[in-house]
Order: structure tokens, then C-alpha cells, then sequence
């Protein structure tokens, strides 16, 4: 009894071993049904293997590539010998071992990873360079780095493809700056090829690698811990204000050891954003649960491949089982990832070239004719090259797993469905909406649900942006410094502060400032800037380069120029017919036509009945008296008063427009400025004023060439009017934006004159190089373009005692527009009142017309019978 629970097991041992053995046998790939040239024979090929066993990666390669020896070996008439030479520590490289490989005429074709194409250009020998050697690391493409030896076939997608990825996902939430951190020497591209491709994307959506950090290979730093080295650098980075970090080349290990560092210190809180190539995404499926916990919120890009399908499964099954058996330190990562399936494949794409390698082709260029369906996707090669571009998944990693978000391909952008995303490329125009709605639900690190900045102001001692501003400003409704004694409190009003807080809000980051009060020039406040004794400055600063040429500035809120501000005068010389420009020509002549109209169908409604109108000279003087409603004629019928009342009250609003246009054109259009422009003011050498503390004094001097004992400086544009009426100056010097509230404050009695001089604006200055500058300008630019500045300029203009300048001339005059509707109700009635006249004097003289119409008849009848006996004269028999 005691052996047969033995028997049991033995059993079930035999039941398993069979359907391992059947799965095996089930698991053949499109062609694998290979023909052996000479029956019940082996033909043994020997394969180079170059991996790094010390990697995930590697791991996985190795055990891929064994599961693909052994299915060839049952089933094709080939007997695979794969020699592996382990690259543990990258000494020697593996460039080197792939040429000992070939060289030595160990092996008929290589496989391996970390192959640099030059290197070994120069190592093989020139009777070995006939030996294919496949490269599984992607890499860029060969138009941008050509491939020197001729059988070098790279079992990769171009890793620009990875980078594009990565860049819409930083077009679709409008980050402009990234940090790039990257591992040397692992299993991918060339540190060099990546950032230059990454560059390159990154310009594509108006984006930029802010910074970038190498690390080195986890691998060779065994004598020195990378522990230390990832802390001193995460250090740096924490110091920085850049808060979107992508990993763009790393091992699994390296990736799980940074992320933790960063999670301890801090980084990965809320406001970062950290970004995953698919060296590591792809092997999320295989992470336990202590590793994800320190990849909250990560977002990645996994090449997508058919986890569907029979054929992954089964090979799937296959790889658990013999990685578990060889590995059991990996027990909880035993799922294969992309890099598995290409290893795999890579030994199939071999044999498939070996069955038509019995004709004339060499085995490479039958490796590069291959077509067939591997697990990892389509092979067949351009240019000796993964010819068919992947497609992504944008995961997510939440929880103990990761969510996917949406699929990327190279030719549609981001989709929902990845059959759709393939197939269906004709919504190019929504691709940018959809991705937002997409990629709208992700959960960022630190658990936040909304799109984080990723930037933030750090300043190296942790203070807030000192922002200086002047404390005494020619001009107090652009910027006013003053003190409130009851909150013992400086406040800081004005135009400019009101600008200045309103584009702050429109940064893409969170940016603590506080104002301080500066006393001294303008000049002087831009060289504190510039020593970084303040950190940005907030004022009238006119963007001249020629006196800043050692501040940054952010692009003008507020165009700008000097302008020259005097006393106006009346012009005598266009007076005498002032009153004829009230109106236009065209409202003259129409108020001519429509008086004379009226007048007639007054005549010819009142002219059988009232004796006083029956003259045509009567009817003129009514015409003339109604303009001054002093006419005495009587208008005895009812229709005439119905035409009359209508027009003399369209002559009451037209003469009232007529007195408040002359009005303003006497009082404002026809003054001119008491100086015509600045070459007079030169030439009687006039005594000009000017604010002080601006560049405004050396501008006057250096470039309009003034004399400086002309030139009188005041603290505020509101001491110029009584330093005119005093006469103690002709005219005042200040800016644009300056003068406009002057003559918006002071109406009557000054004007501009001669032309605004450009000198660009009014902006923030930084110190030199800052790229707080770059992004006040875009901020600034949003500002102005959402019409808030303009706003902000109307309420500061609505203070003011007139609301508006009048420094230009207007001369606007009445036209006839704003009376058509009046005009059209006057000549309706009046026209009304001519057609019913008509039909009853009709009717009254309707007898007399026919009698006269039938007299008319009747002589016409007794010519024509006069005609015809002239013609046929009569004669008697």
C-alpha cells in the first residue's frame, strides 16, 4: 500500500511531462516545416551569442534563444549550437567578442547585443566579414549613421520612434523643458545617438532638454556603490526647477534603484513627472510589488506586441518554466518581455535563411529577404533594419500593476484602439483632442489628479523672488509705492504691478515673488539686476538695448516711444468756413433734396386752397422759415401738417447734430500744438522738460542733441502744467504710455506733437541669461493676446479725469448714416402725401379730362379723314 501514492506521482509526472512534450510539438511558427536535404540527417550550425547575463535583459535573451534552439532542433532538419560568451562586466566588449567569433571561424552567423558596426569594421578580418552578425539593440537609423559592414543587420526598430513617442506625449500636456537621464553601456543605443534624437523630437513640439544627467553603468561600479553617486546627483536635480524627467536609456536594475532614491528623497512627489523608455516599461508586467510602489504615477511607452495570440502563449509557458528553472532568484518576474521575443525570433529568422541558403544568396541576404510573422511582430528588413515601425502603449503604473491609457503608432499619433490606430489614418485633424481625452485620466506622482506644471522657481537659499520696483515713478498710475501706517504694511499699486501679477499667473509653474521698494534711477535699478542683488525688476524700463545691453527683458507689455507734450492754440487761418466741415457733402446735399421735396408736396397738397402758399416764391420763404421754425404761413389741410410735423421735428435733430459738431470742432479739432515738432524747439533753443531718474536726460542730450542747461527734470508727469503755465518750459518730454495718461488726466490745453520717437516698450527686466525672462515673455504675450492688458490699460484710463487722451486731432464729420432712418420716415409720408393729393385731384377733374380726351379724339379722327381724301380725291360721274 505504502507505493501507491508513489504510483500516483509517477503517474502524473509522466501525464505532465506528455503535455510539455505535446506543447512543444504544437508550437511551430509560419515555415517552420523545414525539408532536410539528405534524409535522417543533422546539419549543425554554430551560433555566437554575446549577452550580458548580469541584466534582466540578458537573462531573458539567453533563455528566449535556448527555447528557440530546442523547437528548431525537433523540427527542422538543423541542429542549432549556440555558444554563448558571457559579457558580464563589458570586458572585453562585446564588439570584440562578436569579432573573435568571426574571425576565429567558430560560428556561422553572431548574435548579440551592445555591437557598435564601426568598431567592428575595423576588427574582422576581411575574409570573415561574410559572416552575418544581427544586433538586437535598436539604434538609429542608418541615414543618420551609416553601416559600414556590409552584413551587419541590426533586429531593431529605430530608436527615433521611441523618442517621437516620448515627445508627443510632452507636446500633449505643454511641457517645454525636460530633464534626460540615461545609463552608459547597457543594451541600447548610444547615449550620443539617443540625445540627438531626442533633441530632434523634442524642437518638433517646441520643447527642449533642459538639463541631462549620465549615470554610470550599474555593472562596472561594484568597487564604488552607485548608491552614493544617484544620491549626489538627485541632489542636483532636486535643486533645479525642471520637474519633468525622462528615462531614456537604463537596465531594469539601474531604473528600480534610481526610482527608489528618488521616492526617498522626495522627488517623486506632487509636481513631478517621470517618464519611462521602453527599456524598462516593458518589463512592468514582471515587477513585484515593492518595486512599483516606488513607481507610483510613472507614465511609460511599451512596445506593443500580440500577448493574444497561441503562439506567445505557448512560448510563453515554455520561457516561465525553464526562466524559473535557471533563475529561481527572478521568481517573481517571469514573464518575457519584447527583448525575449526579438532573441527568439532572431534564431527562426536564421533558420528560415538556412532552408534558402541551399541556393545562390549568401545566408545574410537571405536573413535580410525574410518575411514572415514573428511574436514580436512583422520581420523583414530596409536597410538592415526592422522594416515595420512599432506602436506603443502608454501605460500608467498605479496600484500593484499599471493601467493603459492609450496607444501610440508613428503614423496616426495617439488612439484609443490599436487596430484603428494601424489601420485608420485619416483623422489626423482631431489626433491632438483625442489624445488630451486620452491621456486625461492619469494619475501623476504624489497621487495628483491634475496635470502637473513640471516647473517650479527654486531659488538655492529657498527665498521667494525678490521683484524691485521703483518707489518714486514719474508717473504714480503706473507704478505707486506707498505705505500703509495703520497695517505698518508697504502696498505696491499701479498699472505695471497689476501687469506684472496678472502674467505671473499664466506661467506654467508656481512662482513666489514679494516686492521691494527701490530707491534710486531706473538705470540703477537694472545694474542691481544685473549684480543679482535683485532677482528681477518691475517698472516704466524701456527695452533699449543700447543702455541694457547687460539686462534681459522680457518681450514689451506695452509698446512705447517718447513723446513731446506742449500747449495747444487755436488755428484762425481755418475758421472762416469751419461751419460747412459739420457735415459732409453728401448730408448737405441730401438735406437740400429732402427741404425742396417737402417743400413742393407742402405746395401742392396746400396750392388750390391756401392763397398764401399758391407762389413759388411763397413756397421758397416757408422752405427757408420752417429751418428756423418762424414760418407764418398757415397750413390749413390736415395732410400738410401730417408731412410738416414729421420734418420739422427731423429738422430739430439735425440742427441740434449740426451745433454740438461745430461746437467740438471749434473748441478741439482746430487747435494746434504752440511748437510744430523738435527741430524748432532746437533752433529757438527752447527751455524743454523732462522726468528725472529715467533715461529720458541722456537720450534728450546723446541723440536729439539737446543742451543740457535746456533741459529741466521733474519727479512727476503732474508737475509739468504748472511748470507751463509758469512758462518755465515749451514743452515736456516723457513716454508714450506717460504722455497718454497726461492728456487723459490734463484735457484741455495740451496736445503731442511731431512724431512719437520708437524705442521699443515697457518690460521686465532679469539678469542676463535667466530663463525666467523666456517665460514672462510667452506669459506676457498670452496676457496681451487674451486682452487682458488692454483691460487693465482702460480701467487705468477710466481714473483719469477725461477717461481717454485727446492728444489726437478729430475732425470727424457728420455724415448723412446716423439720419438715414429719420430721412426714410419723412420722404415716406411726404411721398404718401403726394400720391393721395394726385389721386383726388383725379377724381375732382375726371369729367374735364375725358371731355378733353374726347376732343383730342375727335380732331385726330378728321385729320386722318382729311389725309385719305387728299390721297383718294372724289370725283363726280
Amino acid at each position: 500500500m505504502s507505493s501507491f501514492p508513489l504510483l500516483w506521482v509517477l503517474l502524473l509526472l509522466w501525464v505532465w511531462s506528455e503535455a510539455i512534450a505535446n506543447a512543444n510539438n504544437d508550437y511551430e511558427i509560419e515555415g517552420s516545416n523545414i525539408e532536410c536535404p539528405i534524409l535522417n540527417s543533422k546539419i549543425v550550425v554554430n551560433i555566437g551569442a554575446i549577452i550580458d547575463l548580469s541584466s534582466r535583459v540578458g537573462k531573458e535573451q539567453k533563455t528566449a534563444m535556448e527555447v528557440a534552439m530546442e523547437d528548431v532542433n525537433r523540427q527542422s532538419c538543423y541542429k542549432l549550437a549556440l555558444n554563448f560568451n558571457n559579457n558580464t562586466h563589458g570586458n572585453p566588449s562585446p564588439t570584440i567578442l562578436a569579432a573573435d567569433f568571426a574571425n576565429n571561424k567558430e560560428v556561422q552567423v553572431v548574435i548579440g547585443t551592445k555591437l557598435d558596426a564601426s568598431t567592428l569594421f575595423h576588427s574582422i578580418d576581411e575574409s570573415s566579414k561574410d559572416v552575418p552578425i544581427i544586433s538586437l539593440t535598436s539604434t538609429a537609423s542608418p541615414e543618420i549613421t551609416p553601416i559600414p559592414l556590409p552584413h551587419f543587420i541590426q533586429m531593431g526598430n529605430d530608436v527615433t520612434f521611441h523618442m517621437h513617442c516620448i515627445a508627443s506625449i510632452i507636446h500633449q500636456f505643454n511641457w517645454r523643458k525636460v530633464t534626460a537621464i540615461y545609463e552608459h553601456n547597457n543594451f541600447f543605443a548610444s547615449h550620443s545617438e539617443i540625445l540627438t534624437r531626442l533633441s530632434y523630437s523634442l524642437r518638433l513640439v517646441n520643447a527642449e532638454i533642459d538639463h541631462y544627467v549620465a549615470f554610470p553603468s550599474i555593472t562596472t561600479t561594484l568597487s564604488n556603490p552607485i548608491e552614493s553617486y544617484i544620491e549626489q546627483e538627485l541632489v542636483r536635480l532636486k535643486n533645479k526647477s525642471n520637474r519633468v524627467f525622462l528615462i531614456i536609456q537604463s537596465s531594469l536594475e539601474f531604473a528600480t534603484l534610481l526610482l527608489e532614491k528618488a521616492k526617498q528623497m522626495g522627488i517623486m512627489e506632487e509636481g513631478s513627472v517621470w517618464i519611462i523608455a521602453d527599456d524598462v516599461a516593458t518589463h512592468l508586467d514582471s515587477l513585484d510589488s515593492s518595486v512599483m510602489f516606488n513607481m507610483q504615477g510613472v507614465v511609460g511607452c511599451k512596445t506593443n506586441f500580440m500577448e493574444m495570440s497561441e503562439t506567445f502563449k505557448r512560448f510563453k509557458f515554455m520561457f516561465r518554466r525553464k526562466f524559473g528553472l535557471e533563475y529561481p532568484e527572478e521568481e517573481n518576474s517571469q514573464l518575457p518581455s519584447i527583448f525575449a521575443l526579438r532573441a527568439y525570433d532572431a534564431v527562426w529568422t536564421i533558420t528560415h535563411a538556412l532552408k534558402k541558403s541551399q541556393g545562390n544568396f549568401s545566408l545574410s541576404e537571405n536573413i535580410l529577404h525574410s518575411n514572415h510573422e514573428g511574436l514580436s511582430g512583422k520581420i523583414s528588413f530596409k536597410d538592415k533594419m526592422l522594416l515595420e515601425p512599432p506602436t506603443f502603449k502608454i501605460v500608467n503604473v498605479i496600484g500593484k500593476g499599471y493601467k493603459e491609457l492609450a496607444n501610440w503608432s508613428p503614423g496616426s499619433g495617439f488612439s484609443e484602439n490599436l487596430v484603428e490606430n494601424m489601420v485608420v489614418n485619416t483623422r489626423r485633424t482631431s489626433r491632438a483632442g483625442s489624445a488630451r481625452v486620452l491621456l486625461g485620466s492619469v494619475d501623476w506622482p504624489g497621487g495628483l489628479k491634475t496635470v502637473p506644471k513640471g516647473w517650479v522657481y527654486n531659488s538655492t537659499e529657498g527665498r521667494p523672488l525678490k521683484i524691485g520696483v521703483p518707489a518714486i515713478d514719474p508717473c504714480p498710475q503706473f507704478v505707486n509705492v506707498s505705505h500703509d501706517k495703520r497695517l505698518n504694511e508697504t502696498q505696491f499699486t499701479g498699472f505695471s504691478i497689476n501687469v506684472f501679477e496678472s502674467v505671473v499667473k499664466r506661467l506654467p509653474y508656481h512662482l513666489p515673488f514679494v516686492f521691494v521698494p527701490f530707491y534710486g534711477s531706473y538705470d540703477q535699478i537694472v545694474e542691481q539686476v544685473n549684480n543679482k542683488a535683485l532677482d528681477a525688476a518691475v517698472g516704466d524700463i524701456q527695452v533699449v538695448e543700447h543702455r541694457y545691453a547687460f539686462a534681459e527683458f522680457s518681450h514689451p507689455y506695452v509698446e512705447s516711444g517718447i513723446a513731446m507734450v506742449v500747449k495747444v492754440k487755436p488755428d484762425r487761418s481755418k475758421e472762416t468756413w469751419m461751419f460747412m466741415d459739420a457735415f459732409t457733402k453728401e448730408m448737405w446735399m441730401l438735406m437740400a433734396v429732402m427741404h425742396l421735396f417737402i417743400a413742393f408736396v407742402i405746395w401742392f397738397i396746400e396750392g388750390e386752397n391756401n392763397s398764401e402758399l399758391k407762389s413759388l416764391g411763397a413756397i421758397l420763404w416757408f422752405s427757408v422759415t420752417t429751418l428756423f421754425f418762424v414760418h407764418r404761413e398757415p397750413v390749413k389741410s390736415n395732410l400738410a401738417r401730417a408731412v410738416l410735423a414729421p420734418w420739422l421735428f427731423a429738422i430739430l435733430i439735425v440742427t441740434s447734430s449740426f451745433t454740438a459738431s461745430l461746437s467740438s470742432m471749434m473748441t478741439v479739432s482746430h487747435l494746434e500744438p504752440s511748437v510744430p515738432d523738435i527741430q524748432t524747439l532746437l533752433r529757438t533753443n527752447a527751455i524743454i522738460g523732462c522726468n528725472k531718474n529715467t533715461f529720458l536726460v541722456h537720450y534728450l542730450v546723446d541723440e536729439l542733441k539737446f543742451q543740457p542747461e535746456n533741459i529741466r527734470v521733474f519727479d512727476s508727469i503732474h508737475d509739468f502744467p504748472r511748470a507751463f503755465e509758469n512758462k518755465e518750459i515749451v514743452a515736456s518730454f516723457t513716454i508714450a504710455p506717460h504722455a497718454d495718461v497726461f492728456l487723459a488726466t490734463y484735457c484741455k490745453g495740451y496736445i503731442k506733437a511731431g512724431p512719437t520717437l520708437k524705442l521699443g516698450g515697457l518690460g521686465f527686466a532679469f539678469p542676463k541669461g535667466s530663463s525666467l525672462a523666456i517665460d514672462v515673455s510667452r506669459a506676457t504675450l498670452k496676457a496681451i493676446e487674451t486682452g487682458e492688458v488692454q483691460k487693465l490699460e482702460e480701467k487705468m484710463l477710466s481714473t483719469t479725469n477725461c477717461g481717454s487722451t485727446n492728444s489726437k486731432i478729430q475732425n470727424e464729420q457728420l455724415g448723412p448714416q446716423p439720419f438715414f432712418g429719420l430721412f426714410t420716415i419723412c420722404g415716406a409720408i411726404g411721398l404718401f402725401g403726394l400720391l393721395v393729393t394726385i389721386v383726388h385731384f383725379v377724381k375732382r377733374n375726371a369729367q374735364t379730362f375725358m371731355n378733353y380726351i374726347s376732343l383730342l379724339q375727335l380732331q385726330r379722327a378728321l385729320q386722318i379723314m382729311q389725309i385719305v381724301e387728299g390721297i383718294h380725291p372724289i370725283t363726280m360721274s
